[in-house]
């Protein structure tokens, strides 16, 4: 029987102790290779499981991943009652209680979908912020045939290029974070690939290149990189560095740049192939394959191999198109953190100046539409290995070097962030707790956390009173720390019953910016941890429907309002504090 990961179960326990409260379309990040396609999966499972009588679509833009969740289904569940409407596969199987559909297929056809309860958007972050698109018509016919309908979405990257997080903004179809599992986190755990990152000596100019939409304005920008030198000069450090790797990927800045960069490997005798979006299928599955069995050692791609694209043994990533998409940067960077035999890692080449440009994968946001671009992070470069780290690592972690005691200032033009946010935390013993009222001007107020360790002191904040996401953080924190105790409706509360709450051991912190991020409690004794994982038949999936009324359901019986407990902590740790 297949195990789920623990933040996998999270995630599902997660969608349920959402809906057990609010009423809204969550959004549940989970990193590239994390398993999305498996949560999916098992949630469905359990939704019909418990309530047979329910219909659920699973929607996404790209065919390979409407085969890949399809026969992620199967291979949990043999006997899904699963279909699959996509005219590139050549399926319409439109009454198929579990549905996986293309929203190029279906966005016209709602009324041939008919009625449906639970609505899955995989890679939502793809959805225009506009409200007026085939996702949001689509959805708009469903609720019509059924005002109950919900939504959830899934992505690794909960944010677009053009208006900040998929849950803000006056158009949003999404109304909050349900779970989010840290990439770093389940890196250090070991579920998947590390990333490590050098300074290659070509860089891209793309300083008289526009922008528009968001991002760099595609003809210019490929005008400006697609220069032989430069290609020749990038290929023979990517063939350098890659002398040990056996599985290349090269993101480009064009058609005729990707053309020009396979030439290139080819000329000097490596093995390589392009891909683009008007690829035929059968050609495109035969290239990949052939990728994957080792047969092609280089793919050089323009605008695919983003989103759907599965290959486990990349082990090294040349960034050679240069983007002011957080999301686009997230999505390339991470088709190499997946596990494969033989893999220690996978090394991230950066000559588009994309870490640079916006941090560490792990901790990046994107900014607000008229916010203005902020100034680089303050890092260097190892100069026995060319490895890009933090300012404030005193031992490259990958040689060893050590660096003198007081760094002299560094030139800006030397500056680049590391792939990931500094090392692994370190665990500090707590000596006191101490908790405090935080009232934020215009805001909620929350509870102040501070942690004495010694001669310094960490803090956090923990919201109470906010609500969505915030909230059932707030909520995992407390019963992490009383379990018997109801969770506080306000700060003033929990601060009388401060008392009450275990003390933790010791806190693991590690570098967030300018400030400290607590990152994990220790407790001593060690309580005993109970994973959380799929409701009964009888449980939580009623939560599905909302916390106090209950939603409209079909006469056969639907997703209804109940008086029923959370499932247990989708997540143990609060958002970072400040030293």
């Amino acid at each position: 029987m297949l195990t789920l990961r623990p933040y996998q179960q999270a995630a599902i326990a997660s969608i349920y102790g959402y809906f057990q409260t609010h009423k809204g379309n969550p959004v549940v990040v989970l990193p590239t290779a994390a398993g999305k396609s498996l949560v999916a999966a098992a949630f469905i499972e359990g939704v019909l499981k418990a309530w047979p009588d329910q219909r659920i679509l699973i929607v996404t833009h790209v065919r390979e991943l409407i085969a890949q969740n399809h026969a992620e289904m199967i291979g949990l569940w043999p006997e899904a009652p699963a279909g699959i409407y996509s005219a590139g596969l050549g399926k319409r199987e439109a009454q198929a209680r579990i549905l996986f559909a293309g929203i190029q297929s279906i966005h016209r056809r709602a009324q041939e979908i008919g009625h449906t309860d639970l609505v899955l958007i995989d890679e939502a972050h793809l959805i225009p912020g506009n409200s007026s698109t085939m996702y949001r018509r689509f959805l708009d016919g469903l609720a019509q045939i059924n005002p109950a309908l919900k939504v959830i979405g899934l992505t690794a990257t909960p944010f677009r290029v053009d208006c900040g997080m998929l849950h803000e903004g006056k158009n949003a179809l999404f109304t909050d974070i349900a779970y989010e599992a840290p990439v770093r986190d389940l890196i250090d755990q070991g579920y998947l690939s590390p990333l490590v990152s050098k300074q290659p000596v070509t860089r891209l100019d793309v300083s008289k290149v526009g922008t528009r939409a968001g991002d760099f304005i595609q003809r210019d920008l490929a005008a400006a990189v697609d220069q032989d030198a430069i290609t020749r000069a990038a290929v023979s450090e990517i063939i350098d560095y890659g002398e040990d790797r056996k599985s290349w990927l090269a993101f480009c800045s064009g058609v005729d740049h990707a053309r020009h960069v396979a030439e290139e490997f080819q000329r000097r005798g490596i093995s390589c192939r392009t891909i683009f979006g008007d690829t035929p299928k059968d050609e495109r599955d035969a290239i990949i394959a052939a990728f994957k069995r080792g047969e092609i050692r280089a793919l050089a791609s323009m605008g695919v191999l983003t989103t759907g694209f599965n290959a486990p043994g990349v082990d090294l990533i040349a960034l050679l198109r240069p983007t002011k998409s957080a999301g686009l940067y997230v999505q390339m960077v991470g088709r190499g953190t997946r596990l494969a035999p033989g893999k220690e890692n996978c090394l991230v080449l950066d000559f588009a100046g994309n870490v640079r440009r916006h941090g560490p994968i792990d901790l990046v946001r994107p900014k607000r539409p008229g916010e203005g671009g902020g100034g680089e992070a303050p890092t260097k470069v190892c100069p026995m290995c060319a490895s890009i780290i933090a300012l404030s690592v005193t031992e490259c972690p990958d040689c060893g070097y050590e660096f003198p005691a007081r760094e002299v200032k560094i030139a800006p033009t030397a500056a680049a962030l590391p792939i990931l946010s500094p090392k692994t935390p370190q665990w500090l013993p707590v000596h006191g707790v101490y908790y405090s009222r935080h009232d934020k001007r215009g805001g909620r107020p929350s509870l102040k956390v501070t942690y004495s360790c010694g001669l310094t002191s960490y803090s956090e904040w923990v919201c109470f009173e906010h609500q969505g996401y915030a909230r059932q953080k707030a909520a995992d924190w407390w019963r992490k720390r009383a379990a018997d105790v109801p969770v506080p409706l306000s700060v003033d509360e929990a601060i009388v019953q401060a008392d009450r709450l275990k003390r933790p051991s010791a806190i693991s912190v590690r570098p967030s910016g300018r400030y400290f991020e607590i990152s994990g409690y220790r407790f001593d004794p060690c309580p005993k941890s109970t994973p959380a994982s799929a409701p009964s038949a009888t449980g939580n999936l009623a939560a599905l429907a909302g916390s106090t009324q209950a939603s409209p359901s079909r006469t056969s019986g639907g997703m209804q309002a109940a008086s029923i407990s959370a499932p247990g902590p989708a997540r143990t740790s609060v958002t970072g504090g400040r030293a």
